[in-house]
């Protein structure tokens, strides 16, 4: 299952670059100078904008270090009717899909939204504190990869691509710092402990489809509930490990 990547726009903005899935069925990456490889994205920022043209629902969504261009329409009609009913401005989560194309001299960039809800401040600052830490950690292995040090064929290509220098890998840490600063400090009172498993299994018994859950609406619903990704995909495989859920096919899982 292919992961979303989390990236803040100000490195989304210095996108220049696609690569080829090599199938023909499959959105082209969309690679940044760090070395990520976006297809699907999860962002999560305030929804500043929204407007419509003809079928098409364009919105904007601003985090700390800029701003994402959202568009969806077409086959997309209820993410666009969801996102045209979030009042403004609001914090939101979007799963979706990364795009990038040339018009004449000018590089395009966009997400058309697969999926978005509406979070609150709290959601938005823990998915800044991840995503700074998913960056750094790339530029980490792109520093290594400068040295000589822990090759990998993709991370390579992109940083030719791109021209890496230490300087540059600098400005990046400098817009993930940047976006660090902007969340206010945690109050004196421990968070609760989130019970993933429970949530999970409340989903599951809420659908009893026998095709069960996708487990990406599962990730996209409790993301907008603070769970990172990780833990879901963990406290899954341990639900599945226990005889508590099953997999009815690729992609899903349903209760025993």
């Amino acid at each position: 299952m292919e992961g979303a990547v989390r990236l803040f726009a100000g490195e989304f903005e210095k996108a220049l670059h696609t690569v080829p899935d090599g199938n023909d069925r499959n959105a082209a990456w969309v690679v940044t100078p760090s070395g990520a490889y976006c297809r699907q994205v999860f962002l999560v920022g305030a929804l500043t904008e929204v407007h419509q043209s003809g079928d098409m629902m364009y919105g904007r969504l601003a985090d700390p270090t800029g701003g994402f261009d959202l568009s969806c329409g077409g086959s997309s009609q209820p993410v666009a009717e969801a996102l045209r009913k979030i009042p403004l401005p609001s914090f939101i989560s979007v799963t979706g899909q990364a795009r990038l194309y040339t018009k004449g001299d000018t590089v395009v960039r966009s997400v058309r939204p697969d999926r978005v809800r509406v979070v609150d401040r709290a959601v938005r600052d823990r998915w800044i504190l991840r995503t700074a830490r998913d960056t750094l950690s790339r530029l980490e292995s792109a520093r290594l990869a400068l040295g000589g040090a822990a090759p990998d064929e993709r991370l390579q290509g992109a940083l030719a691509r791109y021209g890496v220098t230490p300087a540059l890998l600098d400005e990046l840490a400098a817009i993930a710092e940047q976006a660090v600063l902007s969340v206010k400090p945690a109050d004196s009172t421990p968070a609760p402990e989130v019970d993933v498993r429970g949530l999970i299994i409340a989903l599951l018994t809420a659908d009893r489809n026998p095709r069960g859950v996708e487990v990406q609406a599962i990730i996209d619903t409790l993301a907008a509930q603070g769970v990172f990704q990780d833990a879901v995909l963990a406290a899954i495989e341990a639900l599945i490990v226990e005889d508590e859920c099953y997999q009815p096919q690729k992609g899903s899982i349903r209760l025993l």
